[in-house]
């Protein structure tokens, strides 16, 4: 099987991590989602790493990264501290997931902005 075709294999398979942790997030299943979470992340980690000699794959995939991670962040604030007399740590979750959706789009308009100033200086 040829490279391309495993990336795409882990990718499919990195979906229905995503979508199980974010069930078990919509149905309240605290465990089970923050369970979840390690698979989840770190096959969004592996997947980066093994695009890493691709520089659109790779940016877009540490984008992934950042999402999922701040995605997580934010589950665990709603389903642990959300309506608590620990709601401080609720609000904290967010603002971080807020950072790491920025840091995520960071990584998306580096590669592009490089790319396209990199097309600029060979005209």
């Amino acid at each position: 099987m040829s490279e391309k075709r495993d990336v795409k294999v882990y990718e499919n398979f990195h979906i229905l991590l995503w979508l199980l942790k974010d069930i078990c997030w919509v149905t309240g299943q605290a465990v089970m989602g923050t369970i979840m979470i390690v698979p989840t992340v770190s096959m969004a980690i592996y997947i980066a790493w093994v695009t890493r000699h691709s520089k659109v794959d790779f940016y877009h995939n540490m984008a992934v990264v950042c999402w999922i991670t701040a995605n997580s962040l934010w589950m665990l604030g709603e389903l642990y501290f959300d309506e608590t007399p620990l709601q401080i740590y609720y609000e904290y979750s967010r603002y971080t997931a807020l950072t790491l959706f920025a840091v995520g789009i960071g990584f998306v308009l580096w590669y592009h902005i490089r790319k396209r100033l990199k097309k600029n200086e060979e005209n």
